[in-house]
């Protein structure tokens, strides 16, 4: 497939770093309330009596509300952009954390995650684009801030687990509103910049220099192009979900690990995760997306196939560099498909972060199924197949940058 210049990208301003740690640190605290809901699965499924597809079913009601509101949010704010979205997104996830520490059954459950996911889909679409307008042209780097606040957040949630929620048990979640007050009033800072600065916004949606690369693929290839993009988001995220939400099961089971030491080999690999997301960021803005996308994608495959048939310690070690290896795809594949349509700034983050939540959710639901019906040993030597598909991502269209030139 013939590709798409890059080189010729003007700074259309210097980049905003202070904002994009200040909504990066948002995203650690909005995720950090996120995965208070994985972190909690051990202790729900033996307090609550859960099967592995009810606890699948609670991971599927959040992600799949993150994930249908996500797209809708982000076009509504291409069209109309509504700084003061920024902090109702935190409030929602606020009331959530609220509802869960009180739930006592499975629909009081779902009705919490229901509310954080609601607050999900109303923050990461609109934080996405300002991400972006505070980028300058470093668009990979500032998505790799933005975004590896969020993996250290949700990287938090095994910590949860093992030095909160064993302990103190499932009331232990309302400290968290400590997290969601801090969030809010961070998000009212980022929301006046964000309304200083919507002239810039009106270029993002009016559409930017590079979108003349864009203009090279014609519309039937633009549409190949975000298949294979989304093929490869479902590679990488039915895997994560794999491991986010079944390994500390596994390693309970298969090493007779106790919940607090699986919960600290999982924030190992989510860790590793986050370190693994910032690396990404800057190497594709030198080297190219695609080559990131691809090599962060199949380049796990390794890993993760020998990860099922090793022992506990080669297991620790293989699930960390699967983790770090993985981790940069996301970020990159979102700005790749910024690029190509930079007047859906919004909707193509939006949509994104959507497709990421509804994957990993339906992958989850999907795979409390099949760990009900053959083992948790067989989601994890099934799954481990799953980064081979980042071969498609060499079907994507070349970006040539500066240094191909």
């Amino acid at each position: 497939m013939s590709g798409f210049q890059t080189k010729t990208v003007p700074a259309v301003a210097s980049t905003a770093f202070p904002i994009l740690i200040a909504i990066s640190i948002v995203h650690l605290l909005n995720d950090a309330m996120q995965s208070t809901v994985s972190a909690l699965f051990p202790i729900l499924k033996e307090s609550l009596h859960l099967t592995y597809k009810q606890i699948g079913l609670i991971a599927f009601c959040m992600s799949m509300t993150a994930s249908l509101l996500q797209p809708m949010v982000g076009k509504m704010a291409d069209a109309h952009p509504r700084p003061n979205i920024l902090p109702l997104g935190v409030i929602f996830t606020l009331a959530g954390i609220v509802a869960l520490s009180m739930a006592s059954s499975l629909g009081a459950i779902l009705l919490a995650v229901f509310a954080i996911g609601i607050g999900s889909a109303v923050f990461h679409p609109e934080s996405s684009r300002v991400a972006y307008m505070a980028a300058g042209n470093r668009r990979g780097l500032a998505q790799s801030i933005f975004q590896v606040g969020g993996t250290i957040g949700n990287s938090l949630g095994p910590i949860m687990t093992a030095v909160l929620f064993v302990p103190l048990g499932q009331f232990g979640v309302i400290w968290f509103t400590i997290a969601a007050t801090a969030g809010i009033v961070i998000q009212v800072y980022v929301a006046g910049w964000y309304r200083a600065n919507m002239t810039m916004c009106a270029s993002i949606k009016g559409g930017a220099p590079r979108a003349s690369r864009a203009a090279a693929l014609s519309r039937n290839r633009m549409a190949w192009v975000i298949v294979i993009l989304v093929f490869l988001l479902f590679s990488k995220y039915v895997y994560i979900s794999s491991i986010t939400s079944y390994y500390s099961f596994y390693l309970i089971h298969n090493f007779g690990m106790s919940i607090a030491n699986a919960q600290l080999l999982l924030f190992a690999f989510l860790l590793a995760s986050a370190i693994g997301l910032m690396f990404g960021g800057p190497i594709a803005d030198q080297y190219g997306r695609r080559n990131v996308i691809f090599l962060s994608i199949f380049g796990a495959a390794p890993f993760c196939l020998l990860m099922p048939y090793a022992n506990l310690f080669g297991s620790a070690v293989l699930v960390v560099c699967a983790g770090f290896v993985l981790s940069s795809a996301f970020s990159i594949i979102v700005v790749y498909a910024q690029e190509m349509l930079p007047g859906n700034v919004g909707l193509i983050s939006g949509l994104f972060f959507g497709l990421a939540f509804g994957l990993g959710g339906l992958g989850s639901g999907v795979l409390g199924w099949v760990a009900d019906a053959r083992g948790i040993e067989f989601v994890m030597q099934l799954c481990a197949f799953l980064p081979l598909l980042g071969v498609f991502a060499l079907l994507l269209p070349k970006d040539r940058n500066a240094t191909e030139a």
